[in-house]
């Protein structure tokens, strides 16, 4: 599957079907799997223990998680570029952009093209007031890191794609600087309060 024999990283939508389907394929040699939401420090600590308990034949580690923290990430390098003997790592994540490019120099990397489809949200950005705004972020306010990213990647495909706005400058920049609040693990509350304000104000200065 990988050009480097250290192992690889896939990008991939179907996480854990993609995670047993390698099992599968793998048999009779050895896998051991860590399927985590978000890849923490801890996470690492345990996949380098079991990196480190020896083996006479091929042992695969797979790490699969919607989203891995930097400090899990930096702890990785090391045992990524120089892995025990008879040691693989596979990564498996839904965003290359997950991965740092210290960990991506260090693994080839394969990546599945899924169609990824954006259904309507129930809020209008045309027409947005502010009980439409506060419905939205109270109904939101409770999402996992990898979900709030994707339901910012949402509001802006339903602004371009659905909803058809010419977005200014300013809308554009909100959503770039949410994803990145988002990563550095800000209240998703008050990032939607700050992308969604852009909006209310071109409705304000329209009437």
């Amino acid at each position: 599957m990988f050009a480097n024999e250290r192992g690889g990283i896939l990008i991939t939508s179907e996480i854990e079907e993609r995670a047993r389907e390698i099992e599968e394929s793998l048999r009779p040699l050895r896998s051991v799997t860590f399927m985590r939401d978000d890849f923490k420090i801890e996470d690492a600590k345990e996949v380098i223990a079991e990196a480190y308990k020896s083996e006479e034949n091929t042992k695969t580690l797979i790490l699969g998680a919607k989203s891995f923290t930097v400090p899990a990430q930096n702890a990785l390098l090391k045992i990524l570029e120089e892995p025990p003997r008879n040691i693989v790592f596979i990564l498996i994540a839904p965003n290359k952009s997950t991965f740092l490019p210290t960990v991506r120099s260090r693994l080839s990397l394969t990546q599945e093209h899924t169609q990824r489809t954006h259904e309507a949200l129930p809020i209008s950005l045309k027409t947005l007031d502010l009980s439409g705004l506060f419905a939205f972020v109270k109904e939101n306010d409770r999402l996992k890191k990898h979900e709030a990213k994707a339901l910012i990647e949402q509001l802006m495909h339903q602004a371009i794609h659905i909803e058809k706005l010419p977005l200014s400058t300013v809308q554009l920049e909100g959503f770039d600087k949410a994803l990145r609040l988002i990563e550095l693990n800000s209240r998703l509350q008050s990032v939607l309060v700050m992308v969604l304000m852009n909006f209310l104000k071109e409705v304000k200065r329209g009437r």
